[in-house]
């Protein structure tokens, strides 16, 4: 396989396998030959694989789950297999001039809660039995890591071929156990053993790839592989999972005529609606944006807008780790920066928020300065950032009361009709009953309370806004309407006002022009 320079967006397209009925699309499918076979919905990307292994031999994807990587495993699989009848009328097909098989070693870690290092062990053990049987070899050694690399010699020996393993939900041991240091510790040191042998046994193995979540300790895991190839944030593969706005138009038309149809929305209206839904990730700076595959392809086939990634799984783990972090809940909306070898995790970000939050999907690149190498960051789209806060509400709004809808109505109307003392009425409501105790700086809790209520209102909200004579705790802006909002703790509502008419100049010829602005809007 030679390497050739390919336009990928020139050899996308939508297999149907001819069929004239409507469309299924492949939700929840990660087989590529049962996607094939049952005439489902493919976009094409093989033009990409076709470029990815004719490029290179040993690489590593990280995405957000759900986005594709296991389908994707999947087609490398039945590529590498030389299995041409599947990729009939597909870009590959005029691109691959040499249809070689190889045999095909595929490690899914996934479907198992690893509680201990005992259950890895025998998960590998599970695979290595498998692989043994399907190429009618002796499985040898009880350690995992001396029964693969004896595997792949016999396997190499008896088919004369080089071997080609493909490792989906690398990670999953370890994220099972990123609070547990012990157990985590154990799985690290196995898995360690287990992916060195792609390095030792390199000279017979023709094609590696490793897909998972998270880069969690990947310098530590994968530090004998010093030929693998981080993929997760080059430009040239950023769209190899996830569905482009090209995509989106050329392959799905019919399915957003049906969704704006059953939302009586226009078209026009329709592709804002799910730009603004399920669009937004980027993987890298100069990169094309994606939408989430899951959320799309089910918000066609249900016909209505919901926050399906979300109903999925929950960040529970990415909460965990921001309490212990003290982690700045307001800065979420594009005001997150971190530098680039942060989010390219050349060092062990296990209980660091904020690459946590890239790495997971919960945060994707805004922007980038080249000239500090340092990225901004912001949630991707509204599925997230409400599926997000709506997660985290309870952990700051007493009572749960918050998901009355009647409240949310009487709130919103309020900010939006300028009509602040209904607002502030509806508030004391909402906390009424409850003491508020919070451990630390409840101020600082409060004021998270207020931003997450504002966020899930659709309304700007921004914390700790600096101006010329110091810091706003809470803005809020509406098409008509700002409302500056200080927050105090054991204090009097007139200490609070002198505080905002000081900081914004009011009467006392401190502020400048821009401050003044506020006002008169």
């Amino acid at each position: 396989m030679e390497k050739r320079s390919v336009d990928s967006n020139k050899f996308l397209s939508l297999s149907r396998c001819d069929s004239d009925e409507d469309m299924l699309y492949p939700i929840g499918i990660q087989n590529f030959e049962k996607l094939r076979k049952g005439g489902y919905t493919y976009v094409d990307k093989t033009a990409v694989i076709h470029r990815l292994v004719s490029s290179g031999t040993c690489y590593f994807l990280s995405r957000p789950r759900r986005f594709g990587k296991s389908l994707l495993l999947s087609t490398l699989e039945s590529y590498l297999k030389g299995e041409k009848e599947l990729f009939r009328g597909l870009a590959i097909e005029s691109l691959e001039k040499d249809w070689k098989e190889c045999p095909v070693l595929h490690l899914d870690l996934s479907g198992v809660t690893y509680t201990d290092h005992k259950r890895l062990e025998e998960k590998l053990c599970y695979h290595l039995d498998i692989w043994a049987k399907e190429y009618g070899v002796e499985s040898r050694y009880n350690s995992p890591d001396i029964r693969f690399s004896a595997l792949i010699d016999d396997v190499y020996n008896k088919t004369g071929r080089k071997v080609a393993v493909l490792v989906d939900e690398y990670d999953k041991p370890l994220i099972d156990n990123l609070l547990n240091k012990d157990v985590h510790d154990q799985c690290k040191e196995i898995l360690q053993g287990f992916y060195g042998v792609l390095k030792l046994m390199d000279g017979k193995i023709c094609f590696a790839f490793l897909a998972g979540v998270s880069k969690i300790g990947k310098m530590n895991v994968f530090s004998a592989l010093n030929n693998l190839h981080d993929i997760s944030m080059d430009p040239e593969y950023s769209a190899i999972c996830g569905i482009t706005e090209y995509e989106l138009h050329k392959y799905f038309a019919d399915g957003v005529s049906e969704l704006a149809a059953a939302n009586n929305l226009s078209i026009e209206q329709c592709y804002e609606k799910l730009k603004e839904m399920y669009d937004g990730y980027h993987f890298s700076e100069s990169a094309v944006g994606v939408y989430n595959p899951f959320s799309l392809l089910s918000a066609f086939r249900s016909k209505r807008f919901n926050d399906y990634w979300f109903e999925t799984g929950t960040p529970t783990l990415l909460v965990n780790v921001m309490k212990q972090t003290s982690f700045d809940i307001t800065s979420l909306s594009d005001r997150i920066f971190a530098m680039d070898y942060v989010l390219d995790g050349n060092q062990d970000i296990s209980f660091k928020p904020v690459p946590l939050f890239f790495q997971t999907g919960y945060l994707t690149i805004k922007g980038y300065d080249p000239e500090y190498r340092e990225y901004r960051l912001g949630f991707p789209n509204d599925e997230v950032k409400n599926g997000f806060l709506n997660f985290i509400y309870s952990d700051y709004i007493p009572g749960g009361q918050f998901k009355d809808t009647t409240v949310t109505a009487t709130l919103a109307r309020a900010i939006k009709s300028g009509e602040p003392d209904e607002f502030m009425k509806t508030l004391e409501a909402l906390f009424a009953g409850t003491t508020y105790q919070i451990q630390g700086d409840a101020e600082k809790d409060f004021q998270y309370a207020m931003y997450i209520i504002i966020e899930l209102l659709g309304e700007y909200v921004q914390a700790e806004y600096a101006t010329s004579n110091g810091r706003i705790d809470l803005l809020i802006q509406t098409k008509d309407y700002i409302y500056i909002i200080e927050l105090k703790v054991d204090s009097s509502p007139e200490i609070a006002l002198g505080q905002i008419q000081h900081r914004i100049g009011q009467g006392t010829g401190a502020g400048n022009e821009k401050d003044f602005e506020w006002v008169r809007r």
